[in-house]
């Protein structure tokens, strides 16, 4: 009777399951990989020590938890002008790759065959009718084998299935994902391959407790007899010695022994250290994939500090880069699969990376100090809030911006706010809301804050005073007289200023127009 496996190769290739006889030049290819094999023994490490369990489930887990999208390319490249596609066929065969699993069963698994092998392999399903792919199965990796190619590189895979039988595949059959192994291209290599000694001494450990148990509850010693003995009485001296000590209920009886002497030679747990042992063993494990042991359940020396620490590190170091692998493979290998309908389209992944509300903080403090800077600096408000990227707050007169009305209503209704916020954004409360503040009408305003140009019409208080401009001229032998008689003239606004000094520089009236270093200024309080 066929394996399911093999039933299911031989349905979705379409061929006979026969031995595989392709052969290299000059030579028959042989694959001793069928069978026991080391990948077979990384496989079960994962079921034999515990540690391994935990940190190979953890790390599959949280790569088959994170959320998958499809996009449509952006001509300019930037990821942000991307269009999200919400229905194709390569997006219905990722969320449900095959009848029996869900994406995440199916990342979870083939996750296992690479964290343990350093490589796995998706077996990719078609139908007669259709060049596109339906279906995608995870492969393990020692049951299939590589078919190298002396000028091609790669001319096929070979999977041996559980009754024995060899079943070439195609190329675009097999999508493989891999850690590379320095010492052969064609395979994977994993933590687990750097393991196998620890992990085979974390086992036996284990196990000699367990028969410390079974066998008398003490190690083994040593019978001494005074003359040979024939195979009856070494029978029957052994047969009753085991049913006397043998087994927990029988530890640390009384020994009677006829013409024999015991001669000890226990070994205590203490003498052993075999506490001391499983420890070191579970910190190589942990350091050989990097995992902070707090991701493990580890909690003796976590605080909250370090344990979100851990936790980014975890998600940044070792989920970010397995999801950009799989990412790959599927832009790569599986999209070019569907033809022109691959070719506008990419997939990407949520990235599972915690924010740091600490960073995020000191950004804005860091653009709030900035945004102050350049508009006392004499830049225009609203664009430096623009370029920053922080807040629209409006800027100007009464009346030229119709939510300033609102903005004066909300420094009202919020006294204790308002002040602190909107000047370190580099902006003058208005008067009317400071009066509002402190309970008091606008002050009038003083007499050298008057302009000095007669033909303009008087400003009206409070506001105005706040938000005037001033011309400013380097005023030396290299400045020309209109430049010099108008130093130090008040503008109401910016739109008055920018009128004599477009965009804040040059004077229209200057000799030397492409060369003016005069500019306009916003008005402080105090300035002349």
């Amino acid at each position: 009777m066929r394996s399911p496996v093999g039933a299911l190769l031989t349905a979705v290739t379409n061929k006979a399951p026969v031995p595989f006889t392709a052969a290299r030049p000059g030579r028959p290819l042989n694959l001793p990989l069928f069978g026991p094999s080391s990948a077979e023994q990384q496989l079960r490490a994962m079921g034999s020590v515990g540690t391994l369990f935990s940190v190979v489930s953890r790390l599959a887990n949280a790569t088959s938890q994170s959320e998958w999208k499809l996009y449509r390319k952006a001509e300019s490249g930037d990821h942000a002008d991307r269009v999200q596609v919400t229905r194709h066929l390569a997006l219905n065969v990722w969320d449900k790759p095959n009848p029996f699993m869900t994406r995440q069963e199916f990342v979870e698994t083939f996750e296992q065959h690479l964290e343990l092998t350093g490589e796995s392999e998706w077996l990719v399903s078609r139908d007669r009718r259709a060049s596109f792919p339906l279906e995608l199965w995870p492969v393990r990796p020692d049951r299939i084998a590589p078919v190298p190619h002396p000028e091609k590189f790669l001319s096929g895979w070979v999977y041996a299935s559980p009754d024995g039988q060899q079943i070439p595949l195609e190329l675009h059959e097999v999508i493989q994902l891999r850690m590379p192994n320095p010492l052969d291209p064609y395979r994977g290599m994993g933590p687990v391959q750097t393991l196998l000694a620890d992990l085979d001494a974390t086992r036996y450990s284990a196990e000699w407790n367990r028969a410390f148990f079974l066998n008398s509850a003490e190690p083994g010693g040593i019978i001494e007899v005074p003359e040979a003995l024939d195979d009856r009485e070494f029978n029957q001296l052994r047969t009753r010695w085991n049913e006397q000590h043998q087994g927990v209920a029988n530890a640390h009886r009384v020994a009677i022994l006829e013409h024999g002497k015991w001669v000890d030679r226990k070994f205590t747990q203490r003498d052993m250290q075999f506490a001391e042992l499983r420890g070191v063993s579970r910190e190589i494990i942990r350091e050989a994939f990097g995992v902070h042991k707090h991701m493990l359940g580890g909690s003796d020396d976590v605080n909250r500090a370090n344990a979100e620490a851990a936790s980014a590190d975890f998600a940044r170091w070792l989920i970010v880069p397995r999801l950009e692998r799989i990412k790959q493979a599927l832009n790569n290998d599986f999209l070019p699969m569907f033809g022109s309908a691959g070719e506008c389209v990419e997939f990407d992944y949520c990235d599972p990376t915690p924010p740091d509300r600490e960073a995020d903080d000191r950004e804005r403090e860091s653009k709030a100090q900035a945004a102050r800077d350049l508009i006392e600096a004499g830049a225009y408000g609203p664009d430096v809030l623009k370029a920053l990227d922080l807040p629209d707050i409006p800027f100007g007169q009464p009346g030229a911006d119709p939510d300033r009305e609102l903005l004066i209503d909300l420094v009202k209704g919020a006294p204790t706010l308002a002040p602190l916020i909107l000047p370190m954004l580099g902006y003058e409360l208005p008067e009317e809301g400071l009066a509002a503040l402190n309970g008091s009408q606008a002050p009038a305003p003083a007499p050298g804050d008057q302009d000095e140009d007669p033909q303009d019409p008087p400003a009206p208080p409070g506001l105005d005073n706040a938000m005037r401009w001033v011309a400013v001229c380097e005023n030396d032998d290299d400045s020309c007289q209109p430049c010099k008689d108008n130093d130090g003239h008040l503008y109401r606004n910016r739109a008055d200023a920018y009128a004599d000094y477009p965009g804040g520089q040059g004077y229209v009236n200057c000799k030397g127009r492409e060369n003016c270093r005069c500019r306009v200024v916003k008005r402080r309080k105090g300035n002349a």
